[in-house]
């Protein structure tokens, strides 16, 4: 039988390649973001290249109305999800106190409550079943200390983790992946040059994906893709945050 996926965040970057990655596996998908026009061509272009069933489902999980949608979808008993992909992100350029706080809410709904919320819906089932995974997609930047960004990531990694072992032994494998600069829009709606850190840190989307995967089948709780990546993560666990945060602010002037 096949299986589904549901990714949120599909139509570009790190989502794009997990929805291409999976349908590639022979995974059927329910493909989750707010524009609707982009996901009927995102879907379209699936189901062209890699004959897969491709539900879409336009939905704003800044919106908590419209983030119940998906969970109603990830709840359904009878068409199963099998992995669900909390991709779904955006960052805020400026400085904390720079951005009004309905931005700062907005994005922390959809980098917590959206990645709390979806996962509760879709644990019910999976453990239920016996069987399912979940990827969620962090960063780097949840090792260090950077801003509301960053913090809202290190809480993805916390949650991460804990599930992972909570629910491993009712069969449900769980990922905390953890990129850095990826070569994708996030950083281009961000106004993010490329010029802001060296080409050798700029990482290629399909290629952190295919890893990624690799990690979640081997049962791995992180994914944290290129040596260079580990070695800033294992730095950020291991360096006082006072000394980290000295080195940023050094960083700005």
């Amino acid at each position: 039988m096949s299986k589904t996926a549901l990714v949120t965040g599909p139509t570009a970057g790190i989502g794009k390649s997990f929805a291409h990655q999976l349908a590639g596996q022979g995974y059927d998908l329910v493909l989750v973001a707010r524009d609707h026009g982009r996901l009927d061509a995102e879907a379209a272009e699936l189901t062209t290249t890699y004959g897969v069933a491709v539900e879409v489902l336009p939905a704003d999980l800044a919106d908590r109305a419209q983030l119940a949608t998906v969970e109603a979808r990830l709840a359904e008993p009878d068409r199963p999800v099998d992995l669900l992909v909390n991709n779904a992100g955006f960052g805020l350029k400026k400085r904390f106190l720079d951005n009004p706080v309905d931005a700062e809410e907005a994005m922390l709904e959809v980098l917590v409550t959206a990645v709390l919320r979806l996962s509760h819906a879709a644990l019910g089932p999976m453990t239920q079943r016996g069987s399912g995974g979940i990827i969620n997609v962090s960063s780097v930047a949840s090792f260090l200390p950077r801003g509301t960004y960053g913090a809202a990531k290190a809480w993805v990694n916390s949650f991460s983790e804990w599930a992972a072992y909570e629910y491993r032994d009712q069969g449900v494998t769980i990922t905390c992946l953890c990129p850095g600069f990826t070569k994708t829009e996030f950083h281009e709606r961000m106004e993010v040059s490329r010029g802001s850190a060296p080409d050798f840190m700029w990482l290629d989307a399909d290629e952190l994906v295919a890893t990624a995967l690799k990690d979640h089948a081997k049962g791995r709780v992180w994914s944290i893709p290129s040596p260079q990546y580990k070695a800033i993560a294992t730095a950020g666990r291991l360096v006082p945050t006072s000394l980290l945060q000295r080195f940023q602010s050094l960083g700005r002037k």
